[in-house]
């Protein structure tokens, strides 16, 4: 797994620490070399940059370590499970719906990321290809079908 999504966020932590300890100090002592701080948009930019920097990178080594948990070996290839990205008809409103199952954390579902946890999430786990599941929603049971499933295996 070369461009697993562990790879994927220690190679942008190794580019962010990069920039923090040695582009952005260098951009800094640049522009206090010009004079005037107050007015000095080259180091505002450059201060402010630091600050994005350092947020995103203990926000990725949060997620690092949070992904060191997961042991992508216990997910199944075939069922549906955490990062599976699934497209469900819905039975009674005769539409799809496509959603991928993520952690708590990352879950929005204007953007079609569930929770494992959530009603949906929980109804979904362990099912497979051609599977209907029924979940129970604030608004009554439903009834899906699984039409198509990628799991985190064939997406990395």
């Amino acid at each position: 797994m070369s461009n697993s999504p562990k790879k994927k966020l220690e190679d942008e932590i190794q580019a962010l620490e990069h920039e923090l300890n040695h582009e952005l100090p260098n951009e800094l002592k640049r522009a206090r070399a010009l004079g005037d701080l107050s007015e000095n948009a080259e180091y505002i930019m450059a201060k402010q940059r630091q600050d994005y920097v350092g947020a995103r990178l203990a926000q990725l080594k949060k997620r690092l370590a949070d992904l060191s948990l997961i042991n992508f070996n216990n997910i199944p290839k075939d069922r549906i499970a955490f990062g599976t990205r699934v497209v469900l008809y819905d039975i009674d409103r005769d539409a799809e719906l496509e959603y991928k199952l993520v952690t708590t954390e990352e879950a929005d579902v204007s953007h079609g990321l569930i929770s494992t946890t959530s009603p949906i999430g929980r109804g979904l786990m362990g099912k497979k290809l051609g599977d209907t599941v029924t979940i129970s929603t604030p608004n009554g049971a439903r009834e899906f079908e699984v039409r198509s499933m990628v799991t985190i295996h064939d997406e990395a």
